[in-house]
């Protein structure tokens, strides 16, 4: 499952030195406006303690972890979305992930120019949706008027696309984002294709120290339920490259706030995670919350998924705790699932298939 998280933010509020920490990329910071012209893309490993330890029970040659695209994408401004800046374009890149990280300026480094005249993320929270809005709502528009021959005509499966998009098309002119209205599964499909920006999940990264965000700040965050985490770049950027013994040394906490974002942005997107160990390898595998053991099968291998008997199924520290799979099975702590199993994060699953 390739997942993709847009970095978007104003120019110069940090997005591509948070890039170039996560990615360990090397990407032009450079301290001017639209440094970065094409999305720099990388992909990052999803830290998971259980695959350490379950590599370790089961003597895996190999540790594969789940991983997300980031995108940094160029920085946008008030009218992007009629071609300020760079625009289209920026939008367009957008258009490709699966949610958006917003990068929102708290840091008072008077030495970073600030294309504001203040620190204010709810102002600058407001710029990018307002683009995106705006970006949607030019979509949407330009389907509704080109289906109303159908609509007339009578078109069931026109009708039901019509009534959902003009559904958005009533909150995009009320200046709302649509991830955060109520839609039916039924209207959610029936937009799917249009890849609609302000349909995205989305997480909000206030970059800078913990002190320089006012408490007003955090408590409108809170109210609204925008999910959000404070990271001071500039520190992280500092300590992207030492180990974990030199974290231990300095007194930093061994879990970085870029691992937090990083699991933070995972769950963001609604995903799960299972695992599959033995002696060739120890691996995460990604999929949708609630989704069910054949589903599972299908991550695996296209096959699993239609061949489907069943699953055996143990949570993760059920196993190691044991010490393993025969320990295990001589408890009866591996249950055997069906179709109908409900995949729970953290279980350990062999999938037992058909030719």
């Amino acid at each position: 499952m390739a997942l993709s998280i847009g970095i978007v933010g104003l120019p110069n509020v940090g997005k591509s030195t948070l890039f170039e920490t996560i990615t360990k990329k090397q990407v032009d910071r450079a301290n001017y406006p639209f440094c970065t012209i094409d999305p720099n893309v990388g992909v990052v490993a999803v830290p998971d303690e259980r695959v350490e330890k379950l590599a370790e029970l089961t003597k895996s040659a190999k540790k594969i972890y789940t991983t997300i695209e980031f995108f940094d994408i160029a920085g946008l401004v008030a009218g992007a979305s009629k071609g300020e800046g760079l625009g289209n374009k920026f939008l367009t890149n957008i258009r490709e992930t699966d949610a958006v990280l917003y990068v929102l300026r708290v840091f008072l480094n008077d030495k970073i120019i600030n294309t504001q005249n203040s620190i204010d993320p709810i102002r600058d929270k407001d710029i990018l949706d307002t683009e995106l809005i705006l970006k949607d709502l030019e979509i949407v528009e330009k389907r509704v008027k080109g289906m109303e021959g159908d609509v007339r005509a009578g078109k069931k499966e026109a009708i039901k696309e019509f009534e959902a998009l003009n559904k958005a098309k009533k909150f995009l002119e009320e200046g709302k984002i649509l991830v955060e209205q109520e839609f039916s599964q039924e209207e959610l499909k029936e937009m799917k294709s249009y890849q609609l920006l302000t349909l995205k999940p989305r997480l909000y990264l206030l970059n800078g120290k913990d002190e320089e965000v006012p408490q007003s700040i955090i408590d409108e965050f809170k109210d609204h339920k925008w999910p959000f985490l404070i990271v001071d770049m500039a520190t992280e950027f500092e300590a992207a490259g030492f180990s974990l013994e030199e974290r231990k040394e300095l007194a930093l906490p061994l879990e970085t706030e870029l691992d937090i974002l990083i699991k933070k942005c995972y769950e963001t997107l609604g995903l799960i995670t299972f695992l599959t160990t033995g002696p060739d390898e120890t691996r995460a595998w990604t999929i949708k919350k609630g989704a069910k053991a054949p589903q599972a099968g299908g991550a695996i291998h296209s096959d699993f998924e239609r061949t489907f008997i069943r699953a055996d199924a143990i949570n993760w520290k059920d196993l190691i705790d044991i010490g393993g799979f025969a320990k295990a099975r001589e408890k009866g702590l591996i249950r055997t699932e069906g179709k109908e199993y409900i995949v729970q994060d953290g279980d350990v699953i062999e999938i037992k298939h058909g030719a």
